[in-house]
């Protein structure tokens, strides 16, 4: 009988420290992303979002620390993420691919809006596309897969210029831009302004600026540490998606945008 007891005993503690060592693991997880949500915290604010008490922070960020997750700044005690942090993500974007990850996202992207969904990576002074998928309306929509297209007239390429650095975008801007139809911005003055808005609204557009017919929304895709690795959207004929629809597609296009963004570890 004691047998029995003594067994069941040490059974119900195992639970409890697997319990508690679940419950650890968690809020550890959790201190990482207040911390990458909030650039640095110190332990009161960490311990009042966490819900427990100061020194509970504390040992956390202690362990933390020890692994080089997380760092301090001494003189203001303010917690911010560690090199550690930077080690693991340049371990993981190995295997987070934009490829890999975009096919579901772009396959949702066609469903929802019923057109054409594309991403787009730069490469050089354009964009090109590397994932395609069709929705349901898009019966004879173009082939846009391995083509590249330029960063003025299109509405990924927009969005992947908004969001280059400062100088090389301005180059990029300020060079003579070929006029593909009536529609093109070949004046850099209304390319930066576009630009500009495609970066403060988070989105941006292109209505028969590349093809005549041809209209198309974009959003920035970003990796873990916010830079802009590619551009999610979709493109169709002018009649299905006339201007007015344009900010329809567009909210949808940044909800996919949103989603492959989480997939690349970007906190959101």
């Amino acid at each position: 009988m004691s047998n029995t007891t003594d067994a069941a005993g040490e059974r119900s503690e195992e639970r409890r420290g697997a319990a508690g060592s679940v419950q650890s693991v968690d809020r550890a997880v959790s201190v990482l992303e207040i911390l990458a949500r909030t650039s640095e915290a110190g332990v009161t604010e960490i311990s009042e979002e966490l819900g427990v008490h100061k020194s509970t922070a504390f040992r956390i960020l202690g362990v933390l620390e020890t692994r080089g997750l997380v760092e301090q700044e001494k003189e203001r005690g303010k917690y911010f993420l560690g090199a550690g942090v930077l080690r693991l993500a340049g371990a993981a974007a190995i295997r987070l691919d934009i490829s890999q990850e975009g096919q579901p996202v772009c396959r949702a992207l066609a469903d929802d809006t019923g057109e054409t969904a594309n991403i787009a990576v730069l490469d050089g002074d354009a964009a090109v596309n590397i994932m395609q998928a069709r929705g349901a309306a898009a019966v004879t929509a173009y082939n846009w897969l391995g083509r590249r297209t330029p960063l003025h007239a299109t509405a990924s390429g927009k969005v992947l210029l908004a969001h280059l650095p400062r100088e090389r975008r301005e180059s990029l801007a300020a060079r003579k831009l070929p006029r593909f139809t009536g529609h093109t911005l070949t004046a850099p003055a209304a390319l930066r302004a576009q630009l500009t808005a495609a970066a403060e609204d988070g989105f941006a557009c292109s209505a028969e600026e590349l093809e005549i017919g041809l209209n198309a929304v974009a959003a920035p895709v970003r990796a873990y540490d916010g830079a802009v690795i590619g551009a999610i959207g979709v493109s169709g004929p002018a009649y299905r998606m006339a201007r007015a629809r344009l900010p329809e597609l567009a909210r949808l296009a940044v909800g996919a945008a949103a989603e492959l963004s989480r997939r690349m570890g970007h906190p959101g």
